[in-house]
């Protein structure tokens, strides 16, 4: 939705945007039943409590919140677009004692502490190259610490990818009242088909039940406009994914298939 620069550059510029426009985290998609829904069965809510995390990639907030209420000591919120570091600290402001702001990318970033795991949810798959930040978040660690991340993955989205790929090749360029206006218009078919996904095995029936069934009409909304806003974004494989992690140093490499069409992956510092 913003021009000039590189990848990279315009990704935060265009989260940026749409984080200043998108501020509330409310109902099931702010939830901790969310929050398990991604990082389960690989790492338990219930290890979360006392320990010191960082989230790359905070946006609005969500996570960050989210971590908190699950019991984590500490949050380091990594985020480098300055329109969604203001709503994060906005929106986080009730527990700031328990949260240090970073506004940086996610290849330079030091937390002011030790770290026992780190988690990144929908962001490493809109960096062009992410190695850097995955590398970062490596040396960062603690050793035996982990790094969990949710990627949208290749393998199950077939269909899905060949409506929306053209789609993004005009959406990308959209100005924001444009696009969620045409925002509002998808999310009827989006919940009709949710809806059918109740009786009928159809494509991402998993998904369609477990998410978007779940939130509210205003977040599944913001769900559409957060598919086909970003300059960049990369569905992985399998291999891909699990290639990210052991080439950023990570060992003991486990992948969680969420719903048949995106990646839970977890590593581990040795």
């Amino acid at each position: 939705m913003t021009g000039g620069g590189s990848a990279r550059d315009r990704t935060i510029a265009d989260f940026g945007e749409q984080w200043s426009r998108y501020t509330q985290n409310e109902g099931y998609y702010a939830s901790l039943e969310m929050l398990r829904d991604w990082l389960e069965p690989l790492v338990p809510i219930a290890e979360l409590q006392g320990k010191r995390i960082v989230d790359v990639g905070s946006g609005s907030g969500r996570i960050v919140m989210n971590l908190l209420r699950a019991g984590a000591s500490h949050v380091t919120a990594v985020e480098p677009a300055p329109g969604a570091f203001a709503v994060l600290r906005e929106n986080t402001v009730a527990d700031a004692h328990r949260v240090a702001y970073l506004n940086e990318g996610g290849e330079t970033f030091t937390p002011p502490g030790p770290v026992d795991l780190a988690v990144s949810y929908g962001v490493l798959h809109h960096i062009p190259d992410p190695l850097p930040v995955v590398r970062r978040v490596h040396q960062i660690l603690s050793p035996g610490a982990r790094f969990a991340a949710w990627l949208y993955g290749r393998e199950g989205n077939g269909l899905y990818l060949a409506l929306t790929e053209p789609m993004r090749v005009v959406t990308t360029r959209l100005p924001h009242l444009a696009l969620a206006g045409l925002s509002r218009v998808l999310d009827v078919p989006l919940a009709a088909y949710a809806f059918a996904c109740e009786h009928l095995p159809l494509p991402l029936a998993g998904y369609m039940r477990n998410t978007i069934r779940k939130v509210s009409p205003e977040a599944r909304r913001l769900i559409i406009y957060d598919q086909l806003n970003p300059a960049y974004a990369k569905y992985y494989t399998r291999a891909e994914a699990e290639r990210l992690f052991l080439d950023g140093g990570f060992a003991d490499v486990e992948l969680h298939h969420r719903h048949g069409y995106s990646w839970t992956v977890v590593g581990t510092k040795r």
